[in-house]
C-alpha cells in the first residue's frame, strides 16, 4: 500500500482528473466553498432589498445588468430569483457537497481504513456531474430573462410557465441529483467492503455511521425528484402536462395544454427528497461534531450504540414526514395527524443524539481549542432549529406561520449556526492532517465568536417577524404591509448583521491561506486521537497507510484504567 510502487503522475492526471479520493474530496471543497461564497453573496444583496426597499444598490447595482437593476434599483423579478438561486446553491450546490462530498470523500477511506473509495473512476465522474451542474445552474443568470425564480422548490405551474432560466435549473437539478446517486453507491460499497481488518460495525467512528445513513438517503430519497425533474423538463419542452392543471390562463390567454396534470404531484415528488436533505445536511454535521467532542473531552463517547440506533431510526423516519411542508394544500385531518404525529416522532432520536453528547461533556478534561469551539456552539444553535421547529409539526399552528420569516429562521438554524458551524470545526480539525501544519488558534477564536454573534443577529429576529405574519416572499420586506409595520425596523438589524458576519469570515480566509505555509507544524497525531486516520502519515499518501491496518479496539477509547497514556488508538494492539 506504500507510495512507492504507484507510477508518477502529472499535474493534470494528479490534480485535476484524479481518483485519489483525497484530492476529490478537496476538489469538493474547493468547489462547493466557492458556490457557498457566491450564495452567501445574493443573500446579501436580497438583505439590502429588505433593509432599504426603493433604494438603489451601492457599488454593484449596476454591474447587475440593466435588465436587472434599471438604474440600480432592484426588481421583484430579480429579487424572486435571487432568493430561488440562493436556496437552490446553498442547498445544492454549496452545503450538501461540503459536508458529504468534500468531508466524506477525504475522512471516511481514512477512518475505516481503506487505500480508497470503492469505485474510485465512478468517484471522478460524480464530482464532474457536480460541477458541471453548478455551471448550468449558475450559467442561467445569463440567460434571457434571467435565473430560475419559482422559488428553491420550483413549484408547479409556475415553474413551468417561467423564464428559460427555469429550464436551466432543471438541467442543472438532474446532474446534481446524478452526482449524489453515483456518490452515494460509492459510499456505501467502501464502507460495506473495504473496512480494514478487525473493524467491525460497531468499531466504525460515528462520522462513518453517519455518512453511510446520509449515502442511504440520498439512494433513496433523490431518484423520485430526479424523475420529477424530467417530468417537468418535458412540461416546459415538449408540451406534456405531468403537473400543468385544466383551464390555466397566463396573461389574460388560455393555454394551449392538455390539462389534467396535477401540481400538488410536484410538492410530493419534491418533499419526499426535500425532508430527507434536512438530515443529509445534519447527521454528517453531528458525525464531525461527535468526532471533536469525544476527542476534547478526553473521555468515552456516552452512548456510543444508542446513537447509532438513533440515527438508523432518524433515517428510517425521515421518509415519512415530507407532507409536512403541504399541510396548506387541505389535506383531511386523517392525513395530517399521521404526518403530525411521525414528525413529533422524529425529533425523538435528535433529542437522544444531543443528549448524549451533552452527557459525554460532563466530567470531561475539556480543550476548549477552536475546533471545541465551533461544536460546543453547534449543539445550542441546533437545539433552537430544532425546538423552533416543533411549532410547524402541527396543523393548527403550522398553518399561520407557513411562508413566514419563522419558517426561514428555523431552518436557517439548522444550517447557517448549526451545519456550517459544524463544516467549520471539521476544517480546523483536520486541517493539520491534510497540509501538516495547524490554523491559527488566536485567528480561529475571533472567527468563532464573531460569527456566532452575527449569526444570531440575522437569524433570531425572524422569529419576531414570522409571528407577526410577515411572508418570506415579499421583496420590499412588507413594507405595503399594515401588519408588519411594528417588526420592519428588523431588516435593517438583520441585514447589518449578515453584512458584518461576512466581514468576520475575514480571520478565516487569512487563516484558511496563510496557514498551510506558515503555520505550526503538526505531528501525524497532533490531537492525540484514537481513529485510524490518525495513524497515517500527515499528509496521507497515494493508497493512505503504509501498511495494511488492523483494529483492536473502538473508535473512543479515552482515559482507559491502566493505560499509560490518555487514550489507545485503535490500530494499538497493547494498551
Amino acid at each position: 500500500m506504500s507510495d512507492h510502487n504507484h507510477e508518477k503522475l502529472g499535474f493534470w492526471r494528479k490534480y485535476i482528473f484524479s481518483t485519489d479520493h483525497k484530492v476529490i474530496g478537496l476538489q469538493y471543497g474547493i468547489t462547493g466553498s466557492f458556490f457557498l461564497f457566491f450564495g452567501f453573496c445574493l443573500m446579501m444583496l436580497m438583505r439590502w432589498q429588505l433593509a432599504y426597499p426603493g433604494q438603489p444598490l451601492p457599488f454593484v447595482g449596476n454591474l447587475l445588468g440593466e435588465s436587472n437593476m434599471p438604474m440600480g434599483y432592484m426588481l421583484p423579478e430579480f429579487y424572486n430569483a435571487l432568493g430561488a438561486m440562493h436556496g437552490t446553491i446553498m442547498v445544492f450546490l454549496a452545503i450538501v457537497p461540503l459536508i458529504f462530498g468534500a468531508f466524506g470523500n477525504y475522512i471516511v477511506p481514512l477512518q475505516i481504513g481503506a487505500p480508497d473509495m470503492a469505485f474510485p473512476k465512478l468517484n471522478a465522474i460524480s464530482y464532474w456531474c457536480y460541477l458541471l451542474g453548478g455551471v448550468v445552474m449558475v450559467a442561467s443568470f445569463w440567460a434571457p430573462g434571467g435565473a430560475a425564480n419559482s422559488g428553491w422548490t420550483s413549484y408547479a405551474p409556475l415553474s413551468v410557465t417561467a423564464t428559460i432560466g427555469q429550464t436551466y435549473w432543471l438541467f442543472g437539478m438532474v446532474l446534481l441529483i446524478t452526482s449524489s446517486l453515483l456518490g452515494s453507491v460509492n459510499f456505501i460499497t467502501t464502507v460495506v467492503q473495504l473496512r480494514a481488518e478487525g473493524m467491525t460495525w460497531f468499531r466504525l467512528p460515528f462520522f462513518v455511521w453517519a455518512q453511510l445513513v446520509t449515502a442511504f438517503l440520498l439512494l433513496l430519497a433523490f431518484p423520485p425528484l430526479e424523475a420529477a425533474g424530467v417530468l417537468q423538463l418535458m412540461d416546459r419542452l415538449a408540451g406534456t402536462s405531468f403537473f400543468m392543471p385544466s383551464g390555466l390562463v397566463v396573461g389574460g390567454e388560455a393555454l394551449g395544454i392538455s390539462g389534467g396534470g396535477s401540481p400538488l404531484l410536484w410538492q410530493h415528488l419534491f418533499w419526499f427528497l426535500a425532508h430527507p436533505e434536512v438530515y443529509v445536511l445534519i447527521l454528517p454535521a453531528l458525525g464531525i461534531v461527535t468526532e471533536i467532542i469525544a476527542n476534547n473531552t478526553r473521555k468515552p463517547l456516552y452512548g456510543y450504540k444508542i446513537m447509532i440506533y438513533s440515527i438508523l431510526f432518524l433515517g428510517f423516519l425521515s421518509f415519512i414526514v415530507w407532507a409536512h411542508h403541504m399541510y396548506l394544500t387541505g389535506m383531511g385531518t386523517t392525513v395530517s395527524t399521521f404526518f403530525q404525529t411521525t414528525t413529533l416522532i422524529i425529533s425523538i432520536p435528535s433529542v437522544v443524539i444531543i443528549t448524549t453528547l451533552f452527557i459525554t461533556l460532563w466530567g470531561g478534561s475539556i480543550r476548549f481549542n477552536t475546533p471545541m469551539l465551533f461544536a460546543l456552539g453547534f449543539l445550542p444553535m441546533f437545539g433552537i432549529g430544532g425546538l423552533t421547529g416543533l411549532p410547524l409539526a402541527f396543523n393548527a399552528t403550522d398553518i399561520p406561520l407557513h411562508d413566514t420569516y419563522y419558517v426561514i429562521g428555523h431552518f436557517h438554524y439548522v444550517v447557517a449556526p448549526g451545519t456550517i458551524f459544524a463544516l467549520f470545526a471539521g476544517v480546523y480539525y483536520w486541517f493539520p492532517k491534510i497540509t501538516g501544519r495547524h490554523m491559527s488558534e488566536v485567528l480561529g477564536k475571533t472567527h468563532f465568536w464573531a460569527s456566532i454573534l452575527f449569526m444570531n443577529g440575522i437569524f433570531m429576529p425572524m422569529f419576531i417577524q414570522g409571528m407577526a405574519g410577515v411572508s418570506r416572499r415579499l421583496y420590499d420586506g412588507g413594507a405595503t404591509y399594515e401588519l408588519a409595520q411594528g417588526v420592519l425596523h428588523w431588516n435593517e438589524f438583520m441585514s447589518i448583521s449578515a453584512w458584518l458576519l461576512a466581514l468576520a469570515q475575514i480571520p478565516f480566509l487569512i487563516n484558511l491561506f496563510w496557514s498551510p505555509f506558515k503555520g505550526k507544524k503538526a505531528n501525524d497525531n497532533p490531537w492525540e486521537a484514537t481513529t485510524l486516520e490518525w495513524s497515517t502519515p500527515t499528509p496521507p499518501p497515494h493508497g493512505n497507510f503504509l501498511e495494511a491496518p488492523k483494529v483492536y479496539r473502538g473508535p473512543y477509547e479515552y482515559s482507559v484504567p491502566g493505560s499509560s497514556k490518555d487514550y489507545s488508538p485503535q490500530s494499538q494492539k497493547e494498551i
